[in-house]
């Protein structure tokens, strides 16, 4: 009861104090931040390896272990190692030991990576290697949409265009998109002209390896001015794959597509987004480093950027 004992023989002084709290209390609150979770220091870093056509089996055999087994022997502190392996895919997530130094343990990882990738099979790309921390959540999902466009265009028009825009706002990371198909030129063969022309599908692997080319052009002075050369070794059009000749056979020259068909296509497509009942393209918006509701204010101001007009985003 010593409080109130104070209160009752220093009234003036209570009633500073409880003014002085009823004035810096709005001020307080509106600094105070706001967001959906607290930081969350624990040190994970997550390798994505990727090799198309090699099903989940043998992608462990190859990849998988023997990666694991070296990062034991490379890394430091390492708490543990946890591994999800699917066809063409394997993700490895390396969890530290608590105060581990995480820029140490991405070199030594980066370096091993790059290391061991000779030792995998043949066309093995280097691995994906993405820094996690748990408070790392969605605090945005924006989902791109487009009256009259294929999901392979959806997708090659986030990736390409809307999502340099997003990358640019502070405090906000934007993580691969889920949904739309990947877009790639498909070179469908038809085994009965193939046969009927005495042509094996690798004649038609070496024609587009061989006749799709990057070669440095240079230039060409001529009198007093110097001109740029350009060189047509690489096709610039789909349809223009279909124009490469494979075999001369008599008068007459066998073309790719006489016994392909060349299109604009996707590759195998691996999951789907679906929004009142039509297929799209949805990307997440994850903070970094900020608070949420500084990274949500973010997106707020600048999240629109400029589009298509048969582009909606929502």
């Amino acid at each position: 009861m010593w409080i109130v004992r104070i209160a009752l023989d220093r009234p003036y002084t209570f009633i500073v104090l409880a003014l002085l709290i009823l004035i810096v209390s709005p001020v307080v609150i509106a600094r105070t931040p706001t967001d959906i979770f607290p930081a969350i220091n624990i040190p994970v870093i997550a390798v994505a390896w990727q090799y198309s056509g090699l099903n989940a089996e043998e992608l462990e055999g190859r990849i998988t272990t023997s990666y694991e087994r070296v990062l034991t022997t490379t890394v430091d502190n390492i708490q543990r190692i946890e591994s999800t392996t699917v066809a063409g895919q394997a993700i490895i997530k390396v969890y530290l030991q608590p105060g581990a130094h995480l820029d140490t343990a991405n070199a030594q990882i980066t370096a091993i990576s790059q290391t061991v990738l000779r030792q995998y099979p043949a066309g093995t790309t280097p691995p994906l290697i993405i820094n996690y921390s748990a408070s790392s959540v969605p605090i945005l999902q924006l989902a791109l949409s487009g009256q009259g466009l294929a999901e392979q265009q959806l997708f090659d028009l986030g990736v390409n265009f809307l999502r340099p825009q997003l990358v640019t706002i502070p405090g906000v990371a934007i993580p691969y998109p889920f949904g739309g198909k990947q877009r790639q030129v498909m070179v469908d063969l038809d085994t009965r002209m193939l046969q009927a022309k005495g042509l094996a599908p690798n004649d038609v692997l070496n024609t587009l390896t061989l006749q799709n080319l990057v070669l440095p052009s240079g230039t060409a002075k001529i009198g007093q001015f110097e001109y740029d050369v350009s060189l047509n070794a690489a096709p610039r059009t789909v349809p223009e794959l279909g124009d490469l000749p494979i075999k001369v056979v008599g008068n007459s020259t066998i073309y790719v597509r006489d016994v392909a068909n060349v299109r604009d296509g996707f590759s195998v497509q691996t999951n789907i987004v679906r929004r009142d009942g039509r297929r799209e393209r949805r990307t997440g918006c994850v903070r970094d480093g900020v608070h949420g509701q500084e990274a949500w204010d973010a997106l707020s101001r600048g999240g629109g950027g400029r589009l298509r007009r048969n582009l909606r985003l929502s």
